[in-house]
């Protein structure tokens, strides 16, 4: 059904840039129109996988998946495939890609040509990620989006946006050759034991039940590790983070919060997880124990914050803790819970830097005590950026409150054998999952204090009388944000569904068990040759 669907999703954007290159600079608004035109093509295509989504499948089937011989000399291949977690990457990935677009028409008006290009070419090694099943081929699309982000923080971005583009590409250039020593690790150790060197990640994933790979993927893990926690960004890896997305312009800020981050914590779900379980599980504690701190520091930091950006910007680091807390429960309720909720942060927090830009485009200064009483002179707009607030500190009925529950689920259901021992205390069990509420009640703090200083009181500084409204084009992308928030929040049957079986399967991968942290199950059967053309699970 989805032959050759996913080649088309990921180049359109890419055919797009290139299309660019032909305009004349000087036809800004025919540039913009049809850069948005190329985005909403992409989104409209990509609908199908999710609303056609087989919810019977566990892994990856024929039907979503895509191999040619692309470089036979080292057993790299094209290979393109989707399962049920990553399916729901690409569509946030497709309808961010498109808000970005939108929320830029009025932002950019210097080097409009050249921004465009770099936030297409940017959507395309966006979904590569998401897609590549080879892991060569996945390592060129993690490189590749690295380009277009510095040049658009480092040419469009505020005051300081040189030395944040510079520090964002060597923080995420370490993590890569990190995690590029790692995929080469994997690699030879495969070819030793089978004589088959490949880079296929559906053939490579059979090493997670080789119980003599466990020595050599206790380094692999942290290899990895650095490469994903440094783009999640987990503590103590995230100080790259708030000044990228403080000196980003506001599309960069979208799609920083809202898809880049998720890379780091995809990478875990898809690598770490099923091919390194043993490492996964003997690593968890200390997992956990970085995700609640991250969880809790980024929440304080964010309290102090007097710059409504870098307020945002901290709160990310908060709640990709979160996600992290319920990656590494190992547990269905937990694994459900972090891959919602990373979704649902590219909902809110997308939405929070659309809702920074707006007011930033008006006054342009981020400070939060130059605003104040803004209800009054944009209802519209401080009904929308309500109803985000809320989605971010998890109200009921918004989606938010769903991730953020059955991640507390998962991390209560972490049983206590899974614990650190610090001078003769052992922290674990329900620890957890007190600790990850700490999070939710002081996050709920700093975003109403936000929410209080701008929004309420008397207009006091003049400035403020001579703001307007949100325009048509503002609650157009604004909107589709609001309308997936109440979705998730009001019916998230269909998105459980999308992740029962991948996340039954993948916590059968690491723990054995429903509940995992069990012994791995007796080794399957030999893995295939690369030629082999069976159907891949």
């Amino acid at each position: 059904m989805f032959q050759g669907l996913l080649s088309l999703i990921c180049y359109v954007p890419l055919a797009g840039a290139l299309l660019i290159l032909f305009f004349p600079k000087d036809s800004k608004k025919g540039i913009a129109y049809f850069a948005t035109a190329v985005a909403a093509i992409d989104f409209a295509i990509s609908l199908p996988l999710f609303l056609q989504w087989d919810t019977s499948l566990a892994g990856f089937d024929q039907r979503t998946f895509e191999r040619f011989d692309w470089i036979p000399s080292i057993g790299a291949q094209y290979v393109f495939g989707l399962d049920g977690i990553s399916v729901l990457f690409v569509m946030l990935t497709t309808l961010l890609g498109l808000i970005s677009v939108l929320s830029s028409w009025s932002a950019i008006t210097e080097r409009v040509k050249e921004y465009y290009i770099f936030l297409l070419v940017l959507q395309t090694g966006m979904l590569g990620v998401f897609m590549s099943l080879d892991f060569f081929l996945f390592y060129v699309f993690w490189e590749v989006m690295l380009v277009p982000m510095y040049f658009l923080i480092g040419i469009w971005g505020g005051a300081n946006k040189l030395y944040a583009a510079i520090k964002f590409f060597l923080y995420t250039l370490f993590g890569s050759v990190l995690m590029l020593l790692g995929i080469l690790a994997v690699y030879f150790y495969y070819g030793a034991q089978t004589g088959v060197y490949t880079f296929d990640y559906t053939q490579l994933v059979t090493l997670g039940a080789d119980p003599e790979f466990f020595e050599l993927s206790k380094w692999i893990f942290w290899a990895f590790f650095i490469g994903f926690a440094i783009k999640v960004p987990m503590f103590p890896f995230h100080t790259w983070l708030p000044d990228a997305h403080t000196e980003a312009p506001t599309a960069g800020s979208v799609i920083l919060a809202g898809v880049l981050l998720k890379m780091g914590t995809y990478g875990f779900v898809r690598f770490n997880l099923p091919m390194l379980p043993e490492a996964s599980r003997l690593y968890a504690p200390y997992m956990l124990a970085l995700a609640v701190v991250g969880i809790i520091y980024g929440a304080l930091v964010a309290m102090v914050q007097r710059d409504w950006k870098k307020l945002v910007a901290y709160s990310s680091v908060s709640h990709l803790g979160f996600c992290m807390l319920g990656v590494f429960a190992l547990n269905v309720n937990g694994l459900n819970g972090g891959i919602l909720q990373m979704i649902n942060h590219g909902l809110s927090t997308g939405a929070l830097f659309l809702i920074v830009g707006i007011v930033y485009e008006r006054r342009h200064t981020r400070m939060i005590s130059e605003y104040g009483g803004l209800s009054k002179q944009m209802p519209v707009f401080a009904a929308i950026f309500m109803i985000i607030t809320m989605s971010s500190i998890g109200l009921p009925a918004l989606n938010g409150f769903i991730g953020e529950f059955t991640i507390l689920a998962g991390a209560f259901q972490i049983p206590s054998t899974v614990a650190l021992s610090f001078m003769g205390w052992s922290v674990g069990g329900k620890f957890w999952a007190v600790c990850g509420v700490s999070g939710i009640v002081l996050g709920a703090a700093y975003m109403l204090w936000l929410y209080q200083r701008t929004m309420f009181g008397g207009l006091d500084n003049p400035e403020n009388l001579k703001m307007t409204d949100c325009n048509t084009r503002e609650v157009i992308y604004l909107v589709p944000l609001v309308a997936c928030c109440f979705w998730i929040g009001l019916y998230p049957k269909p998105f459980f569904r999308i992740l029962e079986k991948p996340v039954a399967r993948l916590v059968e991968q690491v723990g054995g068990g429903r509940t995992g942290y069990a012994h791995l199950a007796a080794p399957g059967p030999a893995p295939a040759p690369a030629n082999d053309p069976r159907a891949v699970e």
